[in-house]
């Protein structure tokens, strides 16, 4: 769906010298530029306190794009166009003097465009300049419109569930919800959409997505690099703030979701924040049996982590949901850095055939959704092998991206900058979604603070963990399904 060539609209990016700036945001505003998604007038202003040459600025971002772009270095004359429309403002966030200038600059494109346009304000900033930005947007009368302005929102939401409530009032004191875009990039990874698709548009697995047929669900999401040059940052988050309360949960939201009424933003997003307060709050009690937390040797060692840190690299919970559609049915989620490999897997583990009438009958069905890196859908079942003799053997019937579609797959940042120009915020969180998911791991949090480095297991670097993670899901299963590659 493109953009109406006559909507006027403009992005500020707040932190525009920023990594996130020139990995992710230039790169995906480019390729809807060329892919004809943005109108004729659009206009990128990027603000920064560093003064720096715009032509410096523009070959910084340039470079991001040749790195990280999905389709390479840029044609040199499309990149001239789409640097034309690109204005660098050198501000501080705590100086008026920033916003006057913003609001001169934005006033000046209303006024060439002959009417009021739509603004994205992107907060590629840390999360201490959130409410110093939203603050003077207010007052400024920046963001002042229901209808036009939009307000995207990085993670981390918050560090625990008070400071995510008091950021949630403070922003409502000052806009409304609709115009607040938190953003969780997993949704808008493609495979992560297509889960819905997936369930909702095929008879032939929905009425089996529940407890009388499915055994368990495990929900994987791995990383291999350690936290490097991170650990000023990390060493004060760790893997639950930093994965679990966001994206694996996220994910749990849409494996387990009810089918919606009609496919709206609000329909959706009712949907899945009904998931989170249908999981079984963790006590005291049940968090040492449920949750497994784990530390890779040598985290201690890495930059800006305290020799005697207990912050964790590695988190594995058992989840169940309370509603009659999956009680009883374990959900096992499992984030980790320093892991084996890099993958995100949703693997829907069913039950075993009631019908053992041959010998070989001795692996249930598993559908595997790979999100990362294969971009892939598996199906395991039981199949004969060829020969005079009646024996079984588990085979896969795959759907790959790449080999069923001939259309560029875009990265998930485009798909949901495009939504926010559209005003359409089904893949992005409600402040109830995100308070939700804060409540639900703060009684770990508090677990853990309260016992420091108790149950604090150690693993290799490029391993699947500590073992005490495979204790955690027998007796359904051995060991946790082996990821694919």
């Amino acid at each position: 769906m493109r953009q109406k060539k006559d909507a006027s609209a403009v992005c500020v990016i707040f932190g525009a010298k920023g990594d996130l700036t020139r990995r992710k945001l230039i790169p995906a505003l480019y390729h809807l530029f060329i892919n004809q998604h943005l109108s004729d007038t659009f206009r990128i202003f990027c603000i920064d306190y560093i003064s720096i040459e715009r032509e410096t600025f523009l070959e910084e971002l340039l470079s991001g794009v040749v790195e990280f772009s999905r389709t390479g270095p840029p044609d040199i004359n499309q990149w001239k166009t789409f640097t034309s429309r690109i204005t660098y403002i050198s501000g501080d966030f705590l100086k008026e003097d920033t916003y006057l200038e913003l609001k001169t600059v934005l006033d000046t494109v209303d006024l060439q465009n002959k009417k009021r346009g739509i603004r994205i304000f992107y907060y590629a900033v840390a999360p201490r300049f959130i409410e110093i930005i939203s603050d003077s947007l207010y007052r400024f009368k920046l963001a002042n419109q229901d209808n036009l302005d939009r307000i995207i929102i990085e993670k981390p939401f918050g560090t625990d569930l008070e400071t995510a409530k008091k950021l949630n009032r403070f922003l409502r004191k000052r806009f409304t919800e609709k115009q607040l875009y938190r953003i969780d990039h997993y949704l808008g990874k493609e495979t992560v959409q297509n889960i819905m698709a997936f369930r909702f548009a095929n008879y032939v697995f929905e009425p089996l997505w529940n407890n009388k047929y499915i055994d368990h669900v495990e929900i994987t999401v791995a990383e291999k690099v350690t936290v490097g040059s991170r650990g000023g940052y990390y060493d004060g988050s760790g893997a639950l703030r930093d994965m679990v309360q966001n994206h694996l949960l996220q994910l749990l939201c849409i494996t387990a979701m009810e089918c919606p009424a009609k496919y709206e933003a609000e329909t959706i997003r009712n949907a899945k924040t009904a998931v989170i307060k249908q999981v079984r709050p963790f006590t005291p009690s049940t968090v040492s049996k449920n949750v497994v937390r784990g530390q890779y040797r040598g985290y201690r060692k890495e930059e800006h982590v305290p020799s005697r840190s207990y912050t964790e690299t590695f988190v594995a919970a058992r989840l169940y949901i309370d509603n009659p559609r999956w009680k009883g049915v374990p959900f096992f989620l499992r984030t980790g850095k320093g892991m084996q490999r890099q993958s995100t897997v949703i693997i829907i583990q069913f039950k075993d055939s009631p019908n053992k009438i041959f010998k070989g009958d001795v692996i249930p069905n598993r559908l595997t959704i790979s999100i990362q890196p294969e971009l892939e859908i598996s199906l395991l079942f039981e199949s004969k092998v060829p020969g005079l003799q009646m024996k079984l053997k588990p085979v896969e019937m795959d759907f790959t991206y790449k080999e069923s579609h001939e259309e560029e797959i875009p990265e998930a940042y485009e798909a949901l900058i495009l939504d926010v120009l559209k005003g359409d915020a089904t893949l992005f969180m409600r402040g109830d979604q995100v308070e939700a998911a804060w409540k639900l791991v703060m009684p770990i949090l508090d677990y853990w603070k309260k016992h420091q480095g108790k149950d604090l297991r150690y693993y290799e670097q490029s391993s699947w963990g500590p073992r005490a993670a495979t204790e955690l899901i027998k007796p359904y299963s051995t060991d946790w399904n082996h990821l694919p590659g």
